[in-house]
């Protein structure tokens, strides 16, 4: 329990002075991955973390699922239709190019791994999270247009990475046994993904009507509702599992069929549901910490620098900007979509699955897993933490450069 009083009490020290810190760019994931640093450090820490559990799984994973139906729910009414044809490239044609590029990476630079812990490494380091630069999304020196397209990606990219992720995981956990019971454990991952799909679709469409339908025949209240939704994907997580299928996933499923019967819902219906996603995912960034002080206490390997630096850069500056090409936005406008990929939650999940997952069966697998995690997200925190706030004012400037030169020529 003295691990729930700390990080409870650390995250009420940050509420006191947060706006304070964020003048030096301390948001709350910085504040409370130092905080896990500090406390979890040494022979003799204050706190201990046991993530090598069931009930560590079975936790982190229950964080996902609500993570993942907020990430659902929260794409802007009509800014998918909006930015179709944008978001085409970069959800169906850039996210897979990533993907693979990252996974040759991994290949390259850890060839003994073999093709399934190199795919693993690029469902962990590929998805995008704006929670560690969530000021960009409220930066009125970018478009709206630009905004909008940054949030939908990272709002559905780590739904879409997160099957993927399963597979590749079964594989790497079935390499090296008999064919039947490799063939039997990937097979297994693959036929729970539609059941999953028919419990999120279960839980999350008919759950979205039944409190439309109450609200508005006024049969409940509106703090009745904030907790209604708070179940539905804890209920989509438990249905599955039940049905052998995969829980997040399913959540993820649900917040997406849900979507459209929220819109009819009070405004801040949804408002409860957010916040114990934030709490949650706070406290996730203390577990983080703490990975950070265990990560490279063993062997280290330096590729997982390399790798990490290259993640945040290439793997996904060059297939997004191939994936942009035609698409008639010009050069400034595709450099900053490229650029502004920060990692953060969803990597810190996935990572955490694996390393759970391995810890037992593959140690040597565990621990890369937990140090190209760390280092990814580490350098991105300060990577796009530093670079953000200079690139949206040089970009600022080249608008209004721009928009100068052409009311001159007009």
């Amino acid at each position: 329990m003295i691990a729930l009083a700390v990080t409870m009490a650390t995250l009420f020290v940050w509420s006191l002075v947060a706006g304070r810190l964020a003048r030096w760019s301390v948001t709350a994931p910085v504040a409370m991955t130092a905080a896990g640093v500090a406390l979890t450090v040494g022979p003799h820490p204050l706190v201990r973390i046991h993530l090598t559990t069931s009930n560590a799984e079975h936790a982190v994973e229950v964080i996902l699922a609500v993570l993942l139906f907020i990430d659902a729910t929260e794409v802007p009414a009509g800014a998918i239709h909006k930015q179709r044809t944008l978001l085409t490239r970069l959800l169906a044609w850039g996210l897979p190019l990533t993907l693979a590029v990252a996974a040759l990476l991994g290949k390259l630079l850890f060839p003994t791994g073999g093709w399934w812990l190199a795919a693993l490494f690029a469902t962990v380091t590929v998805p995008i999270d704006l929670a560690p630069a969530a000021e960009l999304i409220r930066d009125s020196r970018l478009p709206p247009w630009l905004r909008g397209v940054l949030t939908v990606e990272s709002g559905l990219n780590d739904g879409i990475v997160a099957p993927v992720f399963l597979l590749c995981l079964a594989g790497f956990e079935a390499h090296g046994v008999p064919a039947h019971h490799a063939t039997g454990e990937v097979g297994a991952a693959l036929t729970a993904l539609p059941w999953a799909v028919a419990a999120g679709f279960l839980v999350g469409g008919p759950g979205g009507w039944l409190l439309r339908r109450s609200w508005r025949a006024k049969w409940t209240r509106e703090s009745a509702v904030r907790l209604g939704i708070v179940a539905l994907p804890l209920a989509a997580y438990a249905l599955a599992n039940t049905l052998d299928g995969n829980g997040f996933v399913a959540a993820f499923v649900a917040g997406l069929s849900f979507t459209p019967a929220s819109r009819a819902l009070p405004h801040k219906a949804l408002h409860l549901v957010e916040d114990l996603g934030t709490l949650l995912s706070l406290a996730l960034w203390f577990v983080f910490g703490d990975v950070v002080t265990t990560a490279f206490t063993g062997n280290f390997n330096a590729n997982v620098v390399v790798y990490a630096l290259l993640a945040l850069t290439v793997v996904r500056i060059g297939p997004v900007l191939l994936c942009l090409t035609g698409s008639g936005l010009d050069w400034a406008d595709r450099w900053l979509l490229a650029w502004l990929g920060p990692r953060g939650l969803a990597s810190i999940v996935f990572g955490l699955l694996a390393f759970i997952s391995l810890a037992d069966t593959d140690p040597h697998a565990a621990d890369l897993v937990g140090q190209v995690m760390t280092m990814t997200v580490l350098m991105s925190l300060a990577l796009h933490g530093l670079t953000y706030g200079p690139l949206a004012a040089r970009y600022a400037a080249a608008r209004s450069r721009t928009a100068t030169a052409a009311e001159a020529h007009g």
